[in-house]
């Protein structure tokens, strides 16, 4: 049985939930200063980038950005034979930072915990805050975002996909139902 898909967000839908988590960024942190994004790879580097984007056109600042590759950190690393292991660039310390994780999809929460535990591992920030294009329900760990694009809430055999085009810049969100 082919799986069904529903549009939840088009480009300008993306484009405004972007914007707006740059401007929440920003307003919470009180401007650039000290602000490291890191994305989790993939989506979330794709994400992050936009985001510092986003930021610089409005700051006239470039904020540095940081890419953390979180499988030897997982939960489920034994059960999984099919992680292949991608690149960690993080270019500045991260001691005493104000740090945004950015991630596409929001789930059981484990993803972020093992990004959590990936970040402390290059030293201890000032504060770790949270920003998700879709945050879909379903925790199973105690992980809330700081900044949501949009509340996606769904059913345990949905998924969200973030369609990302050739140059990696997210084009639309899709619920896609078995």
């Amino acid at each position: 049985m082919a799986a069904e898909s529903l549009e939840i967000l088009d480009l300008d839908g993306v484009n405004r939930a972007l914007t707006r988590i740059a401007h929440e960024i920003l307003e919470k942190n009180q401007g650039v200063e000290d602000l490291l994004l890191i994305g989790i790879r993939t989506g979330g580097a794709h994400l992050a980038a936009q985001l510092r984007k986003r930021i610089t056109d409005i700051e006239g600042t470039e904020v540095p950005l940081g890419v953390i590759d979180v499988t030897m950190y997982r939960d489920d690393l034994s059960s999984r034979s099919d992680l292949a292991i991608g690149q960690t660039n993080i270019h500045v310390p991260v001691t005493g930072k104000k740090i945004v994780l950015v991630d596409d999809v929001l789930y059981t929460g484990r993803t972020i915990r093992a990004a959590l535990d990936a970040v402390i591992a290059f030293g201890r920030p000032e504060n770790i805050q949270l920003a998700i294009l879709v945050d879909r329900g379903h925790r199973e760990l105690p992980i809330r975002p700081d900044y949501i694009g949009r509340n996606i809430p769904t059913a345990q055999n949905e998924q969200i996909e973030v369609d990302f085009d050739s140059q990696n810049i997210p084009q639309a969100v899709y619920l896609l139902r078995n």
